[in-house]
C-alpha cells in the first residue's frame, strides 16, 4: 500500500469535509446583513449556532494531518504566509466572538456592530479560502531549499482573487440552501429567493473561473488524459502507470460536478430541500476533487522551477510514520465522523427562539 497516496486521500477528505461543513457557516455570515429586523438575523445566527464551532474542528484535523504527513509542505506554507494565516485567524476569531456577544447586549447599537462584525469576519474568512486554493493551482515562489521567495502581495494575483469570488459565491449559494432547511414562512421564501439569484452568480463565476483555469493552467487537466503525460519536475511512475484509472475517475468527477449542480434548481423547485442541500454539498466536495487531480501528485507548486516542487514523496514523513499515523487515523477519523452526525441529528429540524438562543 502506497501510504503517501493514502495520506493524500485523507488530507483531502478532512479538507473537503471543512468546505462543505464550514462552508454554509460562512455562507449564513455572508448573507447574513441580507436579512431584516432583529427577529430574522438572529434566526440565521442560531441556524448555525449548535454546530459552527464543531465545524471548524474539520480544518484543525486537516492542519494537523498536513503536519504528521507531509510536515515540509506545513513547514512551507506556515513559516511563509504568516500574514495571510494571521488574516484568517483574525477574521475567525471575530466571527466567533460576533455570534457570542451579539446577544449579551439589546442595544441596536450593539447588536449592528457585531452583525457587521459576524458578516464581514465570514466574507473575509471565504475570500482568503478561495486565494489559498488560486494560489495552489497558480504555484509559488519556492526555491530549491523549500522555502518561500516571494512576498504577501504576489499572492494577490489575479487568478487568485477570481478565485477568491468564486468561492464567496459558492459558500454564500451553500449557506442559503443550508438556512432554507431550517427557517420556515415568510423568512422561508426569502431565503429560496436568495437561493435563485445566487445559483445564477455561482453559475457565471463557476463558468468564468473554470475558463480562466484552462487558459492559465492548461497542465491542470494533465491528469485527465488518456494518454500518456509528460509530467514536469520531478518523475512519478505511479501516475504514469495508473494514468487510465486517474483519468477515468477524473472524467466521473466532472460529470458527477456538473449534475450536482444542475439537480439543485430541480430539487428546490420539488421541495426535496434535504436533497437540494445534499447536492451543494456534493458539488463543493467535486470542485474541491478537481483542483486535488489537477495538481496531483503536487501539493505546493514551484513556478520558479517544477523540479522544486512538493509533492506527496519529497514532503512526506517517513514511511513508519505515515503507516503509524494512518493507523491512528483509522480509530480516530470515526470519531470525528460521529460526534458531527450526532451533533446534527441532535440538532435537526426547524430553528427556534428560547431564552437560551443567541
Amino acid at each position: 500500500m502506497d501510504f503517501n497516496i493514502v495520506w493524500y486521500i485523507l488530507v483531502g477528505v478532512l479538507l473537503i469535509g471543512y468546505a462543505i461543513l464550514d462552508g454554509f457557516d460562512l455562507g449564513v455570515g455572508i448573507l447574513h446583513l441580507r436579512s431584516k429586523g432583529d427577529y430574522n438575523r438572529r434566526i440565521l445566527m442560531n441556524a448555525i449556532g449548535p454546530v459552527w464551532d464543531g465545524n471548524e474542528v474539520w480544518l484543525i484535523t486537516a492542519g494537523g494531518a498536513l503536519f504528521a504527513a507531509f510536515p515540509n509542505v506545513y513547514a512551507t506554507a506556515f513559516s511563509s504566509f504568516y500574514l495571510p494565516f494571521m488574516l484568517l485567524l483574525v477574521a475567525l476569531i471575530f466571527r466567533a466572538v460576533s455570534i457570542e456577544f451579539r446577544s449579551k447586549e439589546e442595544n441596536p447599537r450593539w447588536r449592528n456592530f457585531w452583525d457587521w462584525g459576524f458578516s464581514i469576519g465570514s466574507i473575509t474568512a471565504a475570500l482568503l479560502f478561495g486565494i489559498a486554493i488560486g494560489n495552489v493551482v497558480m504555484g509559488f515562489h519556492i526555491g530549491s531549499d523549500m522555502e518561500y521567495q516571494g512576498n504577501f502581495f504576489d499572492l494577490l494575483n489575479p487568478y487568485s482573487l477570481a478565485a477568491g469570488f468564486f468561492a464567496l459565491s459558492m459558500f454564500a449559494l451553500h449557506g442559503a440552501i443550508y438556512l432554507n432547511m431550517k427557517t420556515e414562512g415568510e423568512l422561508q421564501k426569502q431565503i429560496q429567493g436568495w437561493i435563485k439569484t445566487n445559483y445564477w452568480i455561482f453559475v457565471i463565476f463557476y463558468l468564468i473561473f473554470s475558463g480562466l483555469t484552462l487558459y492559465m493552467k492548461p497542465e491542470m487537466i494533465a491528469n485527465f488524459s488518456f494518454g500518456q503525460i509528460d509530467l514536469p519536475g520531478n518523475k512519478h511512475e505511479l501516475v504514469e502507470n495508473h494514468q487510465t484509472l486517474i483519468s477515468v475517475f477524473a472524467w466521473t468527477v466532472v460529470f458527477l460536478n456538473i449534475l450536482a449542480i444542475a439537480n439543485i434548481p430541480r430539487t428546490l423547485a420539488k421541495g426535496n430541500y434535504g436533497w437540494t442541500f445534499i447536492s451543494s454539498a456534493s458539488m463543493i466536495g467535486a470542485i474541491v476533487m478537481l483542483f486535488a487531480l489537477g495538481i496531483f501528485p503536487n501539493l505546493m507548486i514551484s513556478n520558479l522551477d517544477p523540479a522544486f516542487n512538493l509533492d506527496i514523496y519529497n514532503a512526506a514523513s517517513s514511511q513508519y510514520t505515515l503507516k503509524t499515523m494512518a493507523i491512528l487515523a483509522a480509530f480516530g477519523l470515526p470519531f470525528v465522523v460521529s460526534y458531527t452526525v450526532i451533533i446534527y441529528w441532535t440538532y435537526r429540524g426547524k430553528v427556534k427562539l428560547d431564552e437560551n438562543s443567541y
